[in-house]
């Protein structure tokens, strides 16, 4: 069939229409710049770190949205790469120093522990930056020591027991640091009903009247009595001058002196250039903030310094007790490592605040204190092995990931902290940080990335790419837009009350030549039925539920998809239906963070090495696995292995865990100590190991309904007891001749039996030769014919001898 020339021009144009149409809607699916919301170069960079705008003069076949688009396609229809506004976000080291590897001699007012110091960034909203941040905790590094004791009267013994701690204390912590000082203070509570004896009678002595100790000092919130120094013996000299008091309800105002001792830095004597460490040692719970409303103390705690000329906390009975984010943000502040030096009693209320407060360990003290001094050694290897980092000030439109890279050189995402290090280690971080939207023009932020306890951090500058350079030669009433209107970035902005691409129409003109125009196809609605027609132009109606936007009011910023009744789940913007997440967050809802940091268990693993992680929550995998981090797994091939080293180090302090501090940090379980073990238990599991003496340990290892893990163990190793070197030599002597005669009766027996068989052989031989000759047939019996009579005998007869 033959087709005119003019049928070929129609058919054709109208397969590219078809086409066209077919790639459009296709752009529309996958291309979320062309979705039609960007009607300026500022709009169209913040849908997507993707798009970008061209300010280029199009024809006026171009429509509006067209302008906003991916790079590559633009260029593909005309636009040239000069006239494109892309920008991306930057990242520029501006102070970089390198790391140092010693904090002691000439250059420890010089340490740097930390790598760059300084960095700017440039961010476009969405399009996400990174850099790496290096952190080494240097050798030999100063250290300050404040220790911090409770004189209630309970704290007695505890305090005989450190009178000469200062030189002993000394000697062990100049085997880590060659520069190392120590401060003391002491504290009871407020002296105020109802926490102390308020009586008359009780004034200069609150102990008047108790028999088991008559004689005290009267309480006090915090008494500073030793500022750091090098001179120890000035600390034994302190502490032999001291006397407990004696305070009327159990909790202690332990929390009134800490800040004391955090902000007071002058009066304390913390340096700059040290490692500063606040050993806070008690037997009982603290007060904590609003326990001092029911003294009257309506006032809360402003967190400031408040030491009288006596160097005694003034603002005891005055203010209320300081709240947990106070004293977090102050210990923080001052680059202060807080150890709580608890009896065992009340490690779990203080491993509860120490997840509260950044920067604090705890550890068990005993009843007299008398392991105080590899208490606070132990501490101090605990906070020098690992290294976690922080955030101050960060500005609430920026999102920030981290990345860490410990000894073992595998990233961990999610992940700001590092353990298990030796001092000297390096390790890096990388932080990507993302831009949320435009903050207004001109604005810079600024926010600080430290490591906990370090004096180094890390400032990051941040400014806003938000502005489109093509905004610099706008035309005003320019004749490009009908003289109504200004010229920019390659589009007219029309004065009030006009439209069009050159501002030609004015608003309220319709007529069927339009219409068309505002049908995204023929048979559907004039522009969606969200909005009306002017102008070749949808005008999309107001909405009570957000913003309607597009070509033909396609789009809106409220109907994607919900979680828990939270658009996109409050972590991403809706655009055109779809979800744009935020970084960290990922789903079609966006409530799936991709955070691991929740996944880690104690021992640094994701997910005990027994899931994987899915939204910020394990995923167990191992068959017989549970727990928040897959940690609890009685039936796992591991699981007595694991349990082991928890038995070595917190029965016996020996074992892998003992060696590198981490005992309390990794072994959390409660322990149970019997003399026989009872193995009916179903539900437990039953282990056991041979120890370096050759010595058999048994233990069981359950799981209780309320999740705790329960390791129930013997008391001691079963082991043989040593034999009596007599009863062996007695042993090995009579085995010997017990084994002699053995083989003496075997040989016996042996010759026995072969004598037996030889002698009957011998007796069967004779007895057949006496048959033979009694029934031979050939033999006659002898005749004798001789004359003579003489007596003889032959052949057995007897002969006379007489001629015959």
């Amino acid at each position: 069939m033959m087709w005119s020339p003019w049928q070929l021009v129609y058919r054709t144009a109208f397969g590219c229409m078809v086409l066209e149409i077919f790639i459009h809607n296709v752009a529309q699916g996958l291309n979320v710049c062309m979705s039609g919301s960007a009607t300026s170069c500022e709009e169209c960079l913040l849908i997507s770190p993707s798009c970008a705008w061209c300010a280029q003069e199009f024809g006026r076949a171009r429509t509006l949205t067209s302008r906003c688009d991916l790079s590559q396609n633009l260029q593909k229809r005309g636009c040239e790469a000069h006239n494109i506004e892309s920008p991306s976000s930057t990242t520029m080291v501006v102070k970089s120093e390198p790391l140092s590897s010693k904090g002691s001699g000439p250059t420890q007012y010089d340490v740097i522990q930390i790598m760059p110091q300084k960095i700017s960034l440039s961010l476009r909203p969405g399009d996400q930056t990174s850099f790496e941040v290096q952190v080494r905790q240097v050798e030999d590094y100063p250290v300050d020591l404040y220790y911090l004791m409770d004189l209630s009267l309970s704290m007695k013994d505890d305090l005989d027991t450190i009178r000469n701690l200062g030189t002993k204390l000394a000697d062990e912590m100049r085997k880590l640091t060659s520069n190392f000082r120590l401060g003391f203070g002491s504290f009871v509570d407020k002296n105020m009903s109802p926490f102390s004896y308020t009586a008359t009678k009780y004034q200069d002595n609150p102990c008047n009247g108790y028999k088991l100790f008559p004689n005290c000092v009267p309480s006090f919130g915090f008494r500073h009595l030793l500022s750091l120094t090098d001179k120890v013996d000035r600390f034994n000299e302190e502490v032999q001058k001291q006397m407990v008091s004696r305070n009327r309800d159990a909790p202690e105002g332990g929390f009134d002196a800490i800040l004391q001792a955090a902000v007071c830095k002058e009066r304390i004597g913390w340096r700059k250039e040290a490692f500063h460490l606040l050993v806070f040692a008690t037997d009982d719970v603290p007060h904590l903030a609003l326990d001092g409303k029911l003294g009257g103390l309506v006032q809360p705690h402003d967190g400031e310094c408040h030491m009288n000329e006596k160097n005694e906390y003034s603002g005891s009975t005055k203010m209320d007790y300081p709240s947990l984010a106070l004293l977090g943000e102050k210990l923080a502040e001052n680059n202060i490592y807080l150890i709580f030096a608890v009896t065992k009693r009340l490690y779990v209320i203080y491993k509860n605040f120490t997840a509260l407060i950044p920067g604090t360990t705890v550890e068990i003290l005993d009843q007299d204190s008398k392991n105080i001094i590899q208490l606070i050694v132990n501490a101090y290897n605990n906070i020098r092995s690992k290294v976690e980092l922080t955030v101050w000030d960060q500005p609430e439109d920026l999102s920030l990931s981290f990345t860490a890279t410990c000894q073992d050189g595998q990233p961990l995402p999610g992940l700001r902290k590092c353990a298990d290090l030796k001092i000297g280690d390096t390790v890096s971080f990388t932080v990507s940080v993302d831009a949320r939207g435009c903050p207004a023009p001109g604005t810079q932020q600024r926010f600080t990335i430290k490591p906990v306890g370090f004096k180094d951090r890390l400032e990051v500058s941040v400014d806003y790419r938000c502005d489109c350079g093509c905004t610099d030669w706008t035309q005003a009433n320019s004749s490009r837009c009908s003289s109504i209107g200004q010229y920019t970035c390659g589009t007219c902005r029309c004065d009030p009350g006009y439209l069009g691409a050159r501002c030609e129409c004015q608003e309220g003109e319709a007529g069927s030549m339009y219409l068309s125009a505002c049908r995204e196809a023929e048979g559907k609605q004039i522009c969606g039925g969200r909005g009306e027609c002017s102008c070749n132009q949808c005008l999309c109606y107001e909405s009570e539920f957000g913003k309607i936007y597009g070509t033909f009011c396609e789009c809106d910023d409220f109907s994607c998809a919900r979680h828990k009744g939270i658009l996109c789940s409050g972590h991403g913007e809706c655009h055109c239906g779809e979800c744009k997440c935020h970084a960290g967050y990922i789903g079609d809802n966006c409530n799936c963070s991709t955070d691991t940091s929740s996944c880690v268990s104690d021992d640094g693993k994701i997910c005990s090495g027994r899931g994987s992680c899915a939204c910020g929550h394990c995923q167990c995998t191992e068959p017989g696995a549970f727990g928040d981090t897959c940690e609890k797994c009685p039936t796992c091939p591991d699981a007595c292995g694991t349990k082991r080293e928890c038995i070595e180090c917190r029965l016996f302090n020996s074992g892998r865990l003992s060696d590198n501090q981490t005992c309390q940090r990794l072994c959390k379980d409660e322990i149970i100590t019997v003399e026989t073990l009872k193995t009916e238990d179903p539900n437990a599991v039953l282990c056991l190991y041979k120890t370096e003496n050759e010595c058999v340990m048994k233990f069981m290892y359950s799981e209780h309904a309320n999740g705790m893990s329960v390791l129930t163990a013997l008391k001691e190793p079963e082991c043989g007891a040593a034999p009596d070197a007599m009863t062996v030599l007695l042993a090995v002597v009579g085995s010997i001749l017990l084994v002699g005669i053995v083989l003496l009766a075997i040989w016996k027996l042996v010759i026995t039996v072969h004598d037996r068989r030889e002698f009957a052989r011998f007796q069967s031989a004779r007895c057949r030769a006496r048959y033979e000759m009694a029934s031979n047939p050939l033999y006659k019996q002898p005749i004798s014919s001789h004359p003579i009579e003489t007596d003889f005998i032959m052949y057995g007869k007897s002969y006379n001898g007489a001629a015959h």
